[in-house]
């Protein structure tokens, strides 16, 4: 592909639109696909927060829509903002499909307004409230560089933040983000500007690495980051065993691809460190749902049987074996996968990631039935707990992830 293509992710008429405004204090965006469904709730609630907490503030809602099929745009079109001093704009991004080009145009729009404080929400979001704007903008405009959401998630809800995201953030480089991939966030103009001068928009960050992309590279130019409670996150479940396979790809991939951009400083990240957390605690609980077990197990299985030679590549014989024996198991309730076993599968893929170049791809296929493994165990050794006692099992396991960082250290770029 050509890359001075997509030397900027706003169309024409976007340009224009925003060009006719000339300055604004706050810019909202909203990446979307195919999201008619929530759009009007969200966009609605937006308008509704600015209003209520930043009253005197000129304001851009932006939709930044990745060519949707279905009604998203013109819902958005139709959905009145009824604000002397809060614009609109509803545009078609220009770049790869994914959320990464969806935030790129708002950047650009939020750069060339001169905005004060950016702040984006994603556009399935049920349970968003007028308060999430203050707490994504508030704390930009009192010096934050970057806030990230510090939501109260059912158990089973993030299972690619719960076994990797999160892990690999505290271990890697040394802040206890708890969202890294939150998907809402609040950024400060001077951190805009900078995701827009880095020559990544045309690899998967334009895609669904874009979040993980953010955080890691606030944490490694040294911005001022803090975590924002915003309650519940209810949004449009995804099922791990039915849907997640491209995004883990995408995320993973960022997330191992960072690692070895960035490789002078994470191995010098001895311990992790607190961040801070700002707003009050919020104790709704959110709704529970149910994740397809049989499914990821099943899944697992096949991949055993397709992948096993390129398992034994890749592993250490000793958690191989305990895939061998999870193939074997009923896949009910004694489907557990140790910690230890998922943290060295976890880092020796990173580092064959690393040295096979050209396989990227190829390694990832074979490593999507072990997360699915991972999830499955995950469901087992959350099923009798509560909110309070999983997020200790979460902690738990990042402890784990620190613990045998040495591990990692000793097979990267090593061929593993």
């Amino acid at each position: 592909m050509n890359a001075s293509r997509f030397s900027s992710a706003l169309r024409e008429h976007a340009r224009e639109t925003i060009e006719s405004l000339g300055s604004v204090d706050i810019v909202v965006g909203v990446p979307c696909y195919q999201s008619a469904a929530f759009l009007t709730h969200v966009l609605k609630t937006i308008a509704k927060g600015i209003e209520m907490h930043y009253p005197d503030s000129k304001s851009l809602i932006m939709v930044s829509d990745g060519g949707s099929t279905d009604d998203t745009r013109e819902i958005a079109r139709r959905t009145e903002i009824n604000s002397f001093n809060i614009e609109k704009l509803v545009t078609i991004y220009r770049g790869l499909p994914g959320k990464g080009s969806g935030l790129r145009a708002v950047f650009e729009a939020a750069n060339f307004l001169k905005a004060k404080a950016i702040a984006v929400f994603d556009s399935d979001l049920k349970s968003i409230n007028p308060s999430w704007i203050k707490s994504m903008l508030q704390p930009v405009f009192q010096g934050y560089d970057f806030v990230t959401p510090h939501y109260r998630r059912y158990k089973l809800d993030g299972t690619i933040t719960n076994t990797i995201a999160y892990n690999l953030t505290r271990a890697l480089f040394g802040l206890k983000i708890r969202q890294p991939i939150g998907g809402d966030f609040g950024i400060s103009p001077s951190l805009a500007k900078h995701y827009l001068d880095q020559d990544v928009w045309e690899t998967d960050v334009a895609k669904f690495g874009i979040d993980i992309y953010m955080t890691t590279t606030a944490i490694i130019n040294g911005y001022k980051i803090c975590q924002s409670r915003l309650g519940p996150k209810i949004h449009g479940h995804k099922d791990p065993a039915g849907d997640l396979g491209p995004m883990f790809r995408q995320v993973v991939g960022t997330i191992f691809t960072l690692m070895d951009t960035y490789e002078s400083f994470w191995k010098e990240v001895k311990e992790s460190h607190e961040v801070p957390i700002l707003g009050e605690v919020v104790l709704e609980e959110p709704p529970s749902f149910e994740i397809d077990r049989e499914s990821l197990v099943e899944y697992f299985r096949l991949g055993f049987g397709n992948f096993e030679s390129i398992w034994r590549n890749i592993l250490e014989e000793r958690d191989l074996e305990v895939y061998k024996t999870l193939v074997k198991s009923n896949g009910n309730d004694d489907f557990r996968l140790p910690i230890e076993s998922w943290v060295r599968t976890v880092y020796r893929y990173a580092a064959a990631y690393q040295v096979t170049p050209r396989q990227r791809m190829k390694i990832f296929d074979t490593m999507i039935p072990l997360y699915y493994a991972r999830v499955a165990s995950m469901i087992n050794e959350l099923q009798e707990k509560n909110q309070k006692e999983c997020e200790k099992h979460f902690d738990e396991d990042a402890i784990v992830f620190e613990k045998m960082k040495g591990y990692l250290l000793n097979i990267w770029k090593k061929g593993a």
